[in-house]
């Protein structure tokens, strides 16, 4: 399939949350479908790991990370940093976007993908996501995770 210049292609993906057994939605589980569909690992052993890093976490807010409803910015670079994979930031303050949610402004390989309030993974241009996060091509990407 030949992508056109603004879009990648996008594939449903729930990063095998429904092979592990879990029932209905989480809407705050992106982090651990995404280092799920990334890293190829199974999506209950992301889910636990994911929680173990939670539960050390300082007590600043009321809410912890969890694997179910959302994952904390500094938790999900320690579990990323714990997995060995490396940070590329591709905005800075000031800056601009400079690179959005599209095959032709990614290297190809497995990423673990940053944009607004959202992880998503990108293997090979493909977005594997439960839905499609790209806004057309115009969706801007913070940096992205790439095992080394």
């Amino acid at each position: 399939m030949a992508l056109t210049p603004w879009s990648s292609t996008w594939a449903y993906s729930d990063g095998g949350r429904s092979a592990a057994g879990f029932k209905g939605t989480a809407p705050g589980d992106c982090v651990c479908r995404a280092i799920a569909l990334a890293a190829e690992i199974a999506y209950q052993d992301v889910y636990e790991m994911i929680n173990s890093f939670a539960k050390l976490e300082r007590p600043r807010t009321v809410k912890r990370s969890s694997a179910r409803t959302g994952v904390h910015r500094e938790t999900c670079r320690r579990i990323m940093e714990y997995l060995g994979w490396e940070w590329t930031p591709t905005m800075g303050i000031g800056k601009g976007c400079k690179v959005h949610l599209r095959a032709d402004e990614l290297p190809r390989g497995r990423l673990v993908v940053s944009v607004t309030k959202h992880l998503v993974a990108v293997v090979d241009g493909v977005i594997l996501d439960i839905a499609d996060p790209s806004r057309c091509g115009t969706r801007c990407v913070y940096g992205y995770w790439r095992a080394p």
